[in-house]
């Protein structure tokens, strides 16, 4: 595997060749577990080495002049895992915000959330509400974490927001657009993924930016997230530049 450049700052160079480079990527971090077991280790060490793979592309994609990454870092699914691999995940979180928050506010970067927030307990949407706050008047690349998120989740909210303004008469039923459905979406004023990358052979949405990958292009690798790092990010992203995108249409289309 190509090494890890030694620089660990958060600064970005010039960027070249941005007309075929993608401005929004979107992760799907897969493997933690299957890692671990490989190597003998408890699943908490795959997320705990997955953290530090999350660190270095955050680095990295303020480096090469990302706008936007987008993790999916806990979907509302993952809470039928067992309650203690949740407990260690929730601990991570809390890490995260405590040791990570400052430098990436420092780099300039806007943290995002989205994912359903009502229910969850209330240490961890203080945690979230906390990094939002904080990083909200950044200017530089936008990380979009979904925590608690399922697309599915995110469209019936979407839907249920939409139905309520009808019926109360402040929409009409023409007004239900896809521009208008966009609009309610926890993505609302993030342009749509140009690339969604997973890690780990698996080759599947798993319910995550359903509505919003509509034109994506994907990338599937059998890297483990825990060994995804700068080198292979830029893979992709070759990859990603190296195809036309026509987006329904007979010519490509430069966004």
């Amino acid at each position: 595997m190509t090494a890890s450049p030694d620089r660990t700052d958060m600064t970005p160079p010039a960027r070249e060749g941005q007309g075929c480079a993608p401005r929004h990527v979107a992760l799907i971090m897969d493997g933690n577990g299957r890692w671990a077991k490989e190597r003998g280790l408890p699943r908490s060490e795959g997320h705990r080495h997955g953290l530090d793979a999350l660190r270095r592309i955050i680095r990295h994609g303020v480096r090469i002049g990302l706008e936007y990454i987008t993790i999916y870092s806990f979907s509302s699914e993952n809470w039928s895992r067992p309650a203690s691999e949740v407990s260690f995940l929730m601990s991570l979180l809390r890490r995260f915000v405590q040791r990570d928050l400052s430098e990436i506010h420092q780099a300039n970067v806007r943290i995002r959330v989205i994912g359903d927030r009502q229910g969850l307990e209330p240490g961890i949407r203080a945690l979230l509400n906390e990094a939002e706050e904080l990083t909200k008047a950044n200017s530089g690349m936008t990380l979009v974490v979904a925590f608690n998120y399922g697309s599915r989740d995110e469209i019936a909210r979407a839907a249920r927001s939409l139905a309520k303004d009808m019926a109360e008469g402040r929409i009409a039923l023409e007004d239900i657009t896809p521009d208008a459905i966009a609009g309610r979406l926890d993505t609302a004023g993030i342009p749509d993924p140009d690339l969604i990358v997973r890690t780990s052979g698996e080759m599947r949405l798993s319910n995550f930016l359903m509505w919003q990958a509509a034109y994506s292009e994907f990338y599937f690798c059998d890297t483990y997230w825990p060994d995804f790092d700068e080198a292979a990010l830029d893979r992709a992203i070759a990859d990603f530049s190296s195809r036309e995108r026509r987006f329904g249409g007979v010519t490509a289309k430069v966004l």
